[in-house]
């Protein structure tokens, strides 16, 4: 594109240069009487005033040629093109996890309620907007024991212990097929939540420490 303003600019600048020289050539006007100087050895006598005009004049055209120097160039063009920047957020989770623990007495007290759990926390950090889910799988001996879904295991032994987990604050079973839904997240920051469960009552059960492994997974 043209620079517009080059002719303004061009005409500005021979206005300047003008009036410097108005104004260079208004002090050395020979307002008052010529001094005539000899110089030693003998040379020509010259005029002190004459020689103040040429030096100033010299000033000028150099401040001329620096100034032009600057001088954009008037038929100088340009060219515009926008291009458009994208960026896309990812959905992301992380899960973490703590054990859940019973202590089943079958003769007494857990003979006719269930046994329940102790800690056990599911803990999750998403994008923020996004939509997660967990889901708990129903661990290494699901149906094994005489009663609930899910069973711990005594050792290499076949004695187990039948228990079940649930959403948080409810009695739902909680697995891959019935999946926990938490509201969307309003921030990454983590969140955790309670994983309740019990020990289903009136088993006949050996004496000893029972294990089972269940995974939790997030899906987002």
């Amino acid at each position: 594109m043209q620079n517009v303003h080059a002719p303004l600019q061009i005409a500005t600048y021979l206005y300047v240069f003008s009036v410097i020289f108005d104004n260079q050539s208004l002090d050395c006007r020979l307002v008052g009487p010529i001094i005539w100087l000899p110089k030693l050895g003998g040379s020509p006598m010259m005029d002190r005033r004459g020689k103040s005009c040429r030096r100033t004049g010299a000033v000028c055209l150099a401040a001329l040629f620096a100034m032009a120097a600057w001088t954009p160039d008037a038929g100088a063009a340009t060219a515009t093109s926008p291009f458009t920047v994208t960026g896309t957020v990812t959905a992301m989770c992380t899960i973490a996890t703590t054990g859940i623990s019973f202590t089943y007495d079958p003769v007494v007290a857990n003979a006719s309620a269930n046994a329940l759990a102790i800690g056990g926390t599911v803990t999750i950090a998403c994008t923020k907007g996004s939509a997660p889910s967990i889901g708990l799988d129903n661990g290494l001996h699901p149906g094994a024991a005489s009663a609930g879904p899910r069973a711990m295991r005594l050792g290499a032994t076949t004695n187990y212990l039948g228990y079940d987990i649930y959403w948080p604050g409810t009695t739902t079973s909680w697995t891959i097929a019935a999946p926990y839904v938490p509201s969307a997240p309003a921030s990454k920051a983590a969140r955790t939540f309670n994983m309740d469960g019990a020990a289903i009552a009136g088993q006949d059960v050996a004496v000893g420490s029972y294990t089972d492994t269940v995974t939790a997974t997030v899906n987002f």
